[in-house]
This record gives C-alpha cells, structure tokens and sequence, in this order.
C-alpha cells in the first residue's frame, strides 16, 4: 500500500537537501513549492486569480508573477498572505492528489510541503518527517550560503511556524545540524523504516 509522508522544515533547514535523498532512494517526491510555480505560470487560472486579487503590478513586464514583489507583500503583510494562500493551496492541492494517484500502489509518497505546519493538514499523512535545525544555524546558513541580510533571515523565520510547532507535528526528526555524511545516514534509516511499511 502507498505510504503517504509528509515533508517540512523551516527555511534553510535542509528540507531540499532531504527531498532529493529521499528521491534518489526510491520516494515518489511531490514538491508543493514547484507545483506552486507551475500553478501560477503565466496564462494559468492561478495567475489570473492573483492578478484579480492583488493587482497587475505584481507581474513583471513579460506576464509573469513577479516572485520577489508578491513575496515581499505577503512576508510584510499577514492579510496578503491568507489572501493568496486561499488561491494557490486548494490549487496546490488538486495537482498534488493527481501526482500521488499516478504513483504506483506500494510506493512511498513525500509530499514536500514548507508550510506543513501552517497548514494543518499534518494528520492526512501517515508519517510526518521534519528537517531540523536550530534557528541560529538557519540564520547562519541564510546569511552565508544566500546572502541575505539578518534582518530579513530572522524576519522570514518568524514568519513560518515556529520550530517548536513544526517538532509537535512529527513522527520522525531529521537533525540536520551535521555532516551531510550524516544526514544521508539519518534519511536512510527513516527511508527504510518507511519503504517496510509500503
């Protein structure tokens, strides 16, 4: 039978990093961030629905959504947030379903969603995997590997659920405050433990 997993962790956790362990290990990896952007492409309903909702101003001068304007209006803004989240998600959703009901009956499906915990939809999962990491690594890492001041990486991160929200949730946790030697190990062994029950 499919085991449905989800999968969350804050941002610059290591989620990504986890998502393609777990596709190169045999997981069918359904990425509701990609199904996000696919869900808004320009000359999608999506699109015409954030358009409706927010303005044309949010597109850039060829048609598309203007990522980093929208992402800049809904981080500032709780209201926008809700208001475009009541567009993408249901969409988000839809594609989501039609992927898993593609996949083959024993399979292990991950649906990698970052706003697992916001969402509250943990309990329509089977297992719940949560990438962890420390705030003061993820800062770290946002501030290092993207560049981003600590300003805006501290603002970001308490936009998303906290870290103790997204541990409540879980059935296992992937601490990835080591090696990626390390991490591998960790995903491995859930990987497993999750492949047995399929």
């Amino acid at each position: 039978m499919t085991v449905r997993v989800g999968l969350t962790g804050g941002i610059a956790s290591g989620k990504s990093t986890v998502s393609a362990i777990l596709a190169e290990l045999g997981a069918v990896v359904i990425d509701a961030d990609a199904i996000a952007r696919e869900v808004v492409a320009q000359g999608t309903p999506g699109l015409e629905a954030v358009v409706a909702e927010f303005g044309p101003g949010l597109l850039t001068p060829g048609g598309d959504l203007d990522r980093p304007a929208m992402g800049a209006l809904v981080f500032a803004d709780a209201g926008a947030r809700k208001r475009l989240e009541a567009i993408i998600h249901p969409l988000v959703h839809r594609r989501s379903a039609e992927l898993e009901a593609a996949a083959e009956a024993d399979a292990v499906v991950v649906h990698d969603i970052p706003l697992l915990a916001e969402v509250g939809r943990a309990g329509s999962f089977d297992a719940v995997i949560v990438v962890d990491a420390p705030t003061e690594v993820q800062v770290a890492r946002m501030v290092g590997d993207r560049g981003w001041t600590r300003e805006d990486a501290e603002s970001r991160i308490a936009a998303q659920a906290s870290r103790e929200e997204r541990l409540s949730i879980a059935t296992h946790v992937v601490d990835n405050t080591g090696s990626l030697e390390d991490l591998r190990r960790r995903v491995e062994d859930v990987y497993a433990e999750l492949a047995a029950r399929a």
